[in-house]
């Protein structure tokens, strides 16, 4: 649950999260729903972004009718002026006099617009940190972008569960790997061997998930990155093996979508993403639409028959009830990243509790802090008989990964893009 005083409302609070697109923000207010509290954003006649509870302190008129003016944004029924702090400016119907507006103050949250998207903050004033720098914002020779704003209805908890579960890339995105089902390779996926490797290993920040699998004569790990609390760091490769152009190469490609899961409320998920693709490079997924839907990012957009054939991670979040039931779930050995990922948010809920900083929150004022997804292929030939390649290839997996942990992949001059 993420509403204000819950355990893990309080913890998701401790950070920096998304609301908003700078691009939403115009001349009218902006509704929105965050982690249970209905607010209003704006940008104010002087440029200056605003995060304020909905309802005046006047009268409780939503100020999604107020009208945005050049310090800040005035209630539509009595004319009372609040700039982007929360200072109420002006109370018109007031005797020239009154200090009632010295008196209140009405609510607001720190905001930070960066490259794009508009980010509050909305715990204890005390405890705010600097907003953090990921090495993945500004790595030379890639852009940023700003994908779709997407929403699922349903907790947010099971999107991030996806994150760090490799398993389902195999089957329910059969339709973009090409590892597909029996009815286009000639045989069913039977077994964890038919699919590679899979290991979970924490990070400083969460986990890298990643699975790796032989491609010839080369090893392919593809890295999935979950970071606290509720980012996921995401390589989108549409087509298996990856196409890398001409020939194959020892390769190390950042992930294309550096996503974040802020819940509405409980049963409500809004997904807030930067691209990255090189400079030069057309970034498909903010710029070509079919591109979401193949990608299966399009949720409800596609009919429903279709969805039933052809299932989405919409499809399959949604399809564990609003909010999922784990009583009633039977985890398997493949699910380790996450029983991994919901150990390391228990965590941080109970050092919260205790007072502390949880883990990803960092103090250091324009600290980079590193990141570990990517895509990485090797020329590794395979060993002499299946079995010692197998282990070949899960031992280059595990190899990779503390490669990844004392060189991040943002930093390392082996670095060949998206």
């Amino acid at each position: 649950h993420v509403g204000p005083g819950t355990p893990c409302g309080e913890y998701l609070r401790r950070f920096w999260q998304p609301v908003a697109h700078s691009d939403e923000l115009k001349d009218l207010p902006v509704r929105i729903r965050i982690m249970g509290e209905d607010l209003v954003v704006f940008r104010d006649g002087i440029g200056r972004v605003g995060l304020l509870e909905l309802h005046c302190s006047h009268r409780g008129t939503s100020l999604e009718f107020g009208r945005v003016e050049k310090q800040g944004i005035r209630c539509c029924y009595h004319g009372w002026l609040f700039d982007v702090t929360g200072k109420i400016l002006e109370t018109p119907g007031e005797p020239p006099d009154s200090t009632f507006k010295d008196r209140l103050c009405h609510g607001a949250y720190p905001l930070h617009e960066y490259k794009g998207l508009v980010f509050a903050y909305m715990g204890p004033p005390d405890k705010k940190p600097p907003f953090p720098m990921y090495d993945a914002f500004d790595v030379p020779g890639l852009r940023l972008g700003v994908g779709t704003k997407n929403i699922k209805h349903c907790n947010w908890l099971q999107v991030m569960d996806n994150v760090v579960d490799p398993v389902h890339e195999v089957f329910l995105h059969a339709r973009i790997s090409n590892i597909q089902f029996a009815d286009t390779v000639g045989r069913p996926i039977t077994a964890l061997s038919d699919v590679g490797a899979f290991d979970v290993v924490e990070t400083p920040i969460g986990l890298m998930c990643f699975q790796t699998r032989r491609v010839d004569e080369d090893i392919w790990t593809h890295n999935v990155e979950f970071i606290c609390p509720n980012i996921g760091h995401i390589p989108l490769t549409a087509d298996f093996p990856p196409n890398y152009g001409e020939g194959k190469k020892e390769l190390c490609h950042l992930p294309r979508l550096f996503r974040w899961r802020v819940p509405e409320d409980d049963t409500n998920t809004l997904e807030f993403t930067f691209t990255r693709v090189s400079e030069g490079q057309r970034d498909e997924y903010t710029e070509n639409p079919e591109f979401a839907t193949r990608a299966q990012l399009a949720g409800t957009a596609r009919p429903y028959e279709e969805r039933q054939r052809f299932p989405a991670d919409y499809d399959a979040q949604i399809g564990q009830r609003a909010i999922a039931i784990h009583d009633l779930e039977h985890l398997a050995t493949t699910d380790r990243g996450v029983i991994q990922l919901r150990k390391m948010l228990r965590q941080g809920i109970q050092a919260v509790q205790r007072g502390e900083d949880p883990m990803g929150i960092f103090r250091e004022e324009g600290q980079v802090i590193p990141t570990y997804g990517n895509e990485t292929m090797i020329r590794i030939p395979p060993a002499a008989t299946p079995e010692e390649d197998a282990k070949l290839v899960q031992e280059t997996g595990l190899s990779l990964a503390e490669g990844y942990l004392s060189t991040p992949p943002a930093l390392s001059g082996n670095r060949s893009g998206v």
